[in-house]
Order: structure tokens, then C-alpha cells, then sequence
């Protein structure tokens, strides 16, 4: 799970949950540009604090005022403040997930830190693997999109086309430094996997974080060849980097899915139908241009994802 969404947190779950009544908050938009009269009750969204995660939950929250729900945004610090002994508190009724990020979560919190990993690289196995624990909780997951957020990794662009590069494989053999997050080494998903599964000698790794400005500057100035990103991470192009494909699948499945209170969602069929066409509309390609707008051109989450929605046919 990405560095970015473990970060500790100050709140706990009990703020959390007398926080949800409220209205839009740190992700909402106090003015989100629905058309709906809130006369389908209210609807309390949560999730983690950071821009991508504040993009989604927005365009969650103007969808469901659009459907006449009365709709609010909290987000926290980490997963545990949302998810207290591994399920929504009272009060929460949607969440924007990733299906690994949750997956592990759950399998953590029901059978151990050390408990065999339930995630694989495809969102469908995850999720069918996780399904009893899914049902105990009260838990449901929507539709996945194929928009995923998994770890990635970038070179120049000029490093790319001196070496003919455009996947990790091209790599093999070659000894590089990495500049990453500081739990980096030995992880599948990073300098293990990169070592083990790509036959890339790793010289070292610069603990410089994840999809840090420290970290874009190690590759630029030549200090490491090979950073740690995401695959939605939008600032690349503008810096002259670019992405490397996983093309042996050694990151697993961080497809965007909306995790929902399975008593709550019974009783709100298009609530569910509203946000798995949200959903389809989803790309990875376009999460990485609306993340682009918000951190490259300044543009605000709230307006971002209301111009996706109507030009998805999604918002009226």
C-alpha cells in the first residue's frame, strides 16, 4: 500500500463519526453543484485525506445530490479512523476504496499482520477473495473501475529513449539507484520485486518518499536513475518524465471501487447503479490528466470533478 495512504493520524474514530453529520468539510464542496433536494435522506461520505481521494469523494458527493441525496464529505488521515475494528462506524455510508489498499486492510485487521496476502494483480480475484470478510463486516464493494492507483516507477524522458525503454523488463541486468519511500527495501511491490522479478540490480535506494519533490529531483539531476510514483501521478509529463510499464505485475490490483454500508446501499438501488456508471467512465489515463489539473494547473477538486461528470453525461 502506498506510503501516502499510511500515514498516521492524530483524529480517532470517535471524532470521526460526530463529524460526519456535518456538511462538506477538508474534501467537500460546500457548494458542489447538485440539482438534488436532499429529500432522499442524507448520505455520509469518508476516506483518506490526499488530492486524489478528495477528487472522487467530490465527484461521489455531487453525483448522489444530483440524485436528490443529501450528501457530505469527511476525510481522515488514515483507513483505521474510518474503519474502526474493520468496518464503516455508524453514520458512514460510502467510501471511495482501492481494492488492494482494502483487501489488506481487512486481512490484516481480521487475521494478523503476517496473515498470507489475499491480493493478486486482478481486481475480480481480490475482491472474490476477500468476500467473507466483505460480508462480515457489513461491507460492499461496487464495481471496480480500470482506473487504477498502484505504485509505479519513472525514468527521464531522455534516459528512456538513450536506453530503449519503455517497461521495467527492459531494465534487467542493468544496475540503477532507486529513489523511494523509506519502506521500500525488500517489498514485492518495490526494490524486492524489482530485484527478484526483474533481474534489476538495485545499487542502493534513496530514501527520499513516495512521489516527493525530493524524489522527482534525484531522477532529474541524475542522482537515481529509477523513482517511485503512481500510475495516476499527473505532474510527469511537465517535468519530462515518464512511467515504466509493470509488465511482469508485481504491483497488485488498486482499481478505484466504491466500498458502501451493505444495509444502507439494500434500500438505494440507483444510488449503486449512479456510481458504478461513475466508475466505467473511469480511466486510468483520465484520473491522471483531472489529478494533472489539480496539481499542476491549480485547479479546485470540487470544480475538476464537476466537469468530469457533465462531460460524462453524469451531472445535469
Amino acid at each position: 500500500m502506498q506510503v501516502r495512504r499510511t500515514i498516521a493520524a492524530a483524529l480517532t474514530a470517535a471524532s470521526l463519526v460526530l463529524a460526519a453529520g456535518c456538511g462538506s468539510d477538508d474534501g467537500g464542496s460546500a457548494d458542489s453543484g447538485g440539482s438534488g433536494s436532499g429529500d432522499k435522506g442524507a448520505v455520509s461520505i469518508s476516506g483518506q485525506n490526499f488530492p486524489e481521494a478528495t477528487l472522487v469523494a467530490s465527484m461521489y458527493e455531487q453525483l448522489l445530490d444530483s440524485l436528490g441525496y443529501d450528501a457530505s464529505v469527511k476525510l481522515v488521515g488514515t483507513r483505521d479512523v474510518y474503519m474502526a475494528a474493520g468496518q464503516f462506524p455508524d453514520g458512514i455510508q460510502v467510501v471511495p476504496e482501492y481494492v488492494g489498499g482494502l483487501v489488506d486492510f481487512l486481512n490484516a485487521t481480521a487475521n494478523g499482520a503476517d496473515a498470507p496476502s489475499l491480493t493478486t494483480n486482478d481486481p475480480a480475484e481480490t475482491i472474490a477473495a476477500v468476500q467473507p470478510l466483505l460480508d462480515d463486516k457489513g461491507i460492499t464493494l461496487l464495481d471496480p473501475s480500470s482506473a487504477t492507483d498502484q505504485n509505479a516507477f519513472f525514468v527521464t524522458q531522455q534516459y528512456a529513449e538513450d536506453n530503449g525503454l519503455s517497461a521495467l523488463s527492459d531494465l534487467e541486468g542493468t544496475s540503477v539507484v532507486l529513489a523511494a519511500a523509506e519502506d521500500c527495501p525488500g517489498r514485492s511491490d518495490c526494490e524486492g520485486g524489482l530485484t527478484k522479478v526483474y533481474g534489476i540490480d538495485v545499487t542502493k535506494v534513496l530514501p527520499l518518499g513516495f512521489a516527493s519533490d525530493q524524489t522527482y529531483r534525484a531522477v532529474l539531476d541524475g542522482e537515481a536513475q529509477l523513482g517511485l510514483t503512481s500510475t495516476t501521478d499527473g505532474t510527469l509529463a511537465d517535468q519530462g518524465l515518464v512511467l515504466l510499464e509493470d509488465d511482469k505485475g508485481i504491483q497488485t490490483a488498486q482499481n478505484l471501487v466504491p466500498a458502501v454500508s451493505t444495509s444502507w446501499i439494500a434500500d438505494h438501488q440507483d444510488a449503486a447503479d449512479a456510481l458504478n456508471q461513475l466508475m466505467a467512465a473511469l480511466t486510468t489515463e483520465k484520473l491522471t490528466e483531472l489529478n494533472g489539473r489539480i496539481s499542476v494547473d491549480r485547479e479546485q477538486p470540487d470544480a475538476v470533478a464537476k466537469d468530469f461528470l457533465t462531460s460524462e453525461g453524469l451531472l445535469q
